[in-house]
């Protein structure tokens, strides 16, 4: 049997996890969101010219490294490790695949959305891990897209309940001034870096790891 989560294990934990690193895991993410507006800047979306071409190119590369660093520093907090600006340079070999697994991913879930909507969050919810997956495990986009597939097989009500909860997060957030989505943002992604190495993790291994973060 696969191992389960609550929500107020989820959230616990991951709140504590994130008191232990806040101030670098928010600092990441505002560091990245001053680049990312910098070079919106230079984009000008009523015209298609050369260097709005390359300055898009850039954007959709850091992105994709940000993404996958973040998730890295994640898992290293979760592990109690302080989350290391290395992990940004360590993952950058892997934007190609995480480019390739987002494309299909959000394909299939068009699709699914057009259809019947509902279809459409399913599918999302199947295909969530995939980052995770090329972070952890090296994957490849379509060895990624089916692992996690196959890690969220039977997880999918439970999933939706925690998405929601997620973004409730968010909103409340989005309430406090906005400030309070900086907090909030590396919070979720925590809760869903726990869930996933929750689902993918012995059992006993993963309580180890726990009781080092609450510690």
């Amino acid at each position: 049997m696969k191992p389960t989560f609550t929500i107020s294990e989820v959230f616990s934990t991951s709140w504590k996890c994130l008191k232990q690193n806040i101030w670098i895991l928010v600092g990441l993410l505002v560091g990245y969101m001053i680049i990312a507006g910098i070079l919106n800047m230079f984009m000008t979306p009523t015209e298609l010219t050369i260097g709005t071409v390359v300055v898009s190119l850039i954007s959709i590369i850091l992105q994709l490294i940000f993404q996958l660093g973040y998730i890295k520093n994640l898992f290293q907090a979760l592990d109690g490790i302080e989350p290391q600006f290395s992990a940004y340079g360590q993952q950058a070999s892997k934007i190609l695949n995480a480019f390739v697994a987002s494309l299909i991913a959000g394909v299939a879930m068009l699709i699914g959305l057009v259809l019947f909507i509902i279809p459409g969050f399913y599918i999302g919810i199947r295909l969530s891990f995939f980052s995770c997956f090329i972070v952890e495990e090296n994957a490849g986009p379509i060895e990624a897209l089916k692992k996690s597939w196959e890690l969220t097989k039977g997880q999918v009500l439970p999933l939706f309940v925690l998405l929601l909860v997620m973004i409730g997060i968010i909103l409340i957030g989005v309430i406090l001034l906005g400030i309070g989505v900086l907090v909030a943002a590396p919070l979720v992604a925590l809760m869903s870096c726990y869930v996933f190495r929750k689902l993918n993790t012995p059992v006993a291994v993963l309580e180890e790891v726990v009781d080092d973060v609450i510690e």
